[in-house]
Formats: C-alpha cells, structure tokens, sequence
C-alpha cells in the first residue's frame, strides 16, 4: 500500500489538473471565440470522445501494459496543453477541439486503466480501501480545482493556467513511471493475441446478457446516476442565485466542500466496516446507497435553509462516495483479463448518461425550477434502484453467485473468474 499512496497522490495532482483544466478551458473557449455556441461544442466535443473512448478504452487496456497506457495519457494531455500555450493566437481556436478530443479521450483511458489495474497493484483483498483512497483524492481535487481555477485565470491569466495544467499531468506521469507497481496479474501476457482478445469480448457480452445480469443492472444503475449528476451540475449555479443573487458562488463553494466531506467520510466507513468484518458491500448495499445519495441530492435543492441543506449535501457526498466504491470494488472482482473491457463499456455508460443529461436537463431548466428538475433525474435513479432492490430481495441475496466473497477470498474470484 507504500506504493499505491504515493499513486494516489500522483492521481490526485492529475485530477487537480483535469478539475482546474475543464474550467479555464471552457471560459477560455467563450473568450477567444465570443461565441456560447463554441463554448457548447467545445463540450460535447469532449463529452462524445469520452463516450466513444470507454469502448476503446476497454480493448487497449485489455490487450496492453496499462502502466505505460497510464503514463502515455498523461503525457498527450500534457503535450496538448503546452502545444496550445506555445501556438500563435490565431491558431488556437482551431487547436481547442483538438484539445477536446485528446483530454476526453486520454482521461477515459487513464480512468479505466487504473480502475482496471487496482487489485493487481494492491491485491483484491485490499481493493476497497484503495478504490476509497482514490475516491477521497478525487474529492479533494476537485475542490482545489474548481476553487483555485478563477484566481489563477484572473490573476495570472490563461497562459499560467494551462502551464500548471501541463505540469500537473507531467508530475502525474513522472510519478507512476517510477513507481515498481505490477498492473497485471502475473499470468497474463500483455497483448495475449488475437484469441485471447475474442475470448473477453465474448465473455463481455454473455457475462453482460447472462451470466451476471445484476453486473448488467448496476451498469445501469450508474448511467442513471449519470444523468441525475448533470441534473444537479447544471441547476446548482441557477439554485445558488436564487438563493443569494449578490453572492451566486456562496451555496455553491459550500456544496461541493461538503460534498468533498462527505466522500472522505465515506470511505473511512466503508474501510472500517470492511476491515471488521472481513466481508465487501455488495449489491444490495450499492443500490441502498445509491437511494440516499439521489434523494439527500433532491433534498438539497428543496429550498431548506442553509444549515439542513449542507447536511442534506454532507449525506449525499457520503452515499455518493460509498457507491462508487462499492461498484469499482464489484466490476473488479472480474478476471484480470476481462476486466479492462467491463470498465470501459461502465465508462461508456456513465458518460452517455452524463452528456445527455447535460443536453435535456439545460433545456427543462428553460421552462421548470431546479428542484422539479433534479427531482425528476435523481427520482428516475431512485425508481431503477428500487427495482434492483426488489429484485434482490426475491432472490435472497446480494450478488451473482461467488461475488460476494469474504475479503480473503476475493483474490481467488479476481484470478479464476466466473462460470
């Protein structure tokens, strides 16, 4: 775990970067275009790339060193970045869809690479406390990203901004080519060949339509929540001004900070529940915790004051953290080789879901609030995750048969697969 802290460090300093990059960059747009129109394209640029990189995501990391994927990601964001810095102000507006499709692409593959690569790195009995590890990084990230964002681009200007942006992948790349992680297991050749290749695409799709439909279920579950999260990025600036015009930035810097919080929390429970009792959250868990974090997000914007609010937001984070744990630390329990492809079609899913919330929960906000809005997204989660529920109830138990192992057992599941 030495070596994985220091990772998540390094994941850290490159979420920072991503975090601080999504907001210079599409203020950036608007300026050197003028145009909202850019600025929109500009995203869904990005957002579609991201969506069509989880599929090829999961086939690259499936048949290459994921090490090297990871560090080659950071590095194009990097050369990106610093080849606009350095290109004449003419050019520029032309190189940010480039740029685009490089950051949305590269950041898929770094996500689903390491996703993909956390119980050879630390060993599947202790993938819940890394996924936790990195969910609090993340967290934390993206606080000081979005925090810092505005005082860098007004204080030191664009040319800054994307320089620390670069720099921040470079140290994110210099720190895991030198760390001695593994990210394969022992027995599986990288770039196995062609049968071993057809072999996890069609384990993918019988383990998806067969095999493991509660795995098919929580995909879906997590490409709901997709649109429930834009649902709640996108209303939270209308909201927060509403609620105090002279002042818009207030609820909203208090929000995502106890968000942040809330995450922490969650994984220092999650950590601790797993550690005495030796056994992984599964599905049911998932799906209660998925309830609570769709329903402590619509409660936020019910118009409460700002004391239940923040707790209602602090429960959120919490539920929010402890469900993205329990899903990684799930799709993980796939073989080695399989599981690079299950990641990227999640990765796939969840931006999907993301991108087109972001499409129809923008145009609602135009006729409704944001409460009836975000309780709509939120409450089609909630529906989906109630219906999980009930189908895990009829079934008396938790997860597909040899899923829900005692942590001592995981690495056996992790390395002999299912079925």
């Amino acid at each position: 775990m030495r070596h994985f802290r220091l990772l998540v460090v390094g994941n850290g300093i490159s979420a920072y970067g991503s975090y601080l990059n999504m907001v210079a960059l599409n203020v950036f747009v608007y300026d050197a275009t003028g145009s909202a129109l850019a600025a929109g394209l500009f995203m869904a640029v990005r957002l579609a790339t991201s969506v069509v990189s989880g599929w090829v995501s999961g086939r690259l990391v499936s048949a290459h060193d994921r090490k090297r994927l990871m560090v080659g990601a950071d590095l194009c964001q990097a050369v990106a970045l610093l080849s606009l810095l350095l290109a004449p102000e003419g050019t520029r507006p032309g190189l940010l869809y480039v740029l685009a499709v490089v950051t949305g692409g590269c950041s898929t593959l770094s996500q689903v690479a390491l996703r993909s690569s956390i119980p050879e790195i630390v060993g599947a009995e202790h993938r819940v406390r890394a996924n936790g590890l990195l969910v609090t990084g993340r967290s934390l990230a993206m606080i000081a990203g979005f925090a810092s964002s505005g005082v860098v681009v007004a204080e030191l200007g664009y040319s800054a901004a994307f320089a620390l942006d670069a720099a921040t992948f470079l140290v994110s790349a210099t720190v895991l080519f030198l760390l001695p992680v593994r990210t394969r297991a022992a027995e599986d050749a990288v770039g196995g060949g062609s049968a071993e290749s057809v072999g996890a695409a069609r384990w993918t799709a019988r383990m998806l339509l067969g095999t493991a439909p509660l795995l098919m279920a929580m995909i879906a579950v997590r490409a709901v929540d997709g649109l429930g999260s834009s649902s709640h990025n996108v209303a939270l600036p209308i909201y927060s001004s509403g609620l105090d015009p002279d002042h818009p930035a207030t609820f909203i810097s208090q929000f995502w900070a106890t968000w942040a919080l809330g995450n922490i929390v969650a994984q220092q429970v999650i950590g601790r529940v797993t550690k005495k009792t030796g056994r992984t959250p599964g599905e049911r868990a998932f799906a209660l915790g998925a309830c609570v974090m769709s329903a402590g997000f619509i409660v936020v914007f019910s118009g409460l004051p700002t004391v239940p609010a923040v707790i209602a937001a602090l429960v959120a984070g919490a539920a929010d953290g402890f469900t993205e744990i329990v899903y990684v630390s799930r799709l993980q329990t796939a073989p080695d080789e399989q599981r690079g492809r299950l990641f990227g079609l999640s990765a796939s899913a969840e931006n999907t879901g993301f991108g087109l919330g972001m499409l129809v929960s923008g145009a609602l906000l135009e006729r409704f609030s944001p409460l009836q809005v975000v309780a709509s997204f939120h409450g089609l989660a909630i529906g989906l995750c109630a219906a999980l529920l009930l189908l895990l109830l009829s079934r008396g138990r938790t997860r597909d048969p040899g899923a829900e192992e005692t942590v001592g057992r995981d690495r056996t599941t992790a390395t002999e697969g299912h079925g």
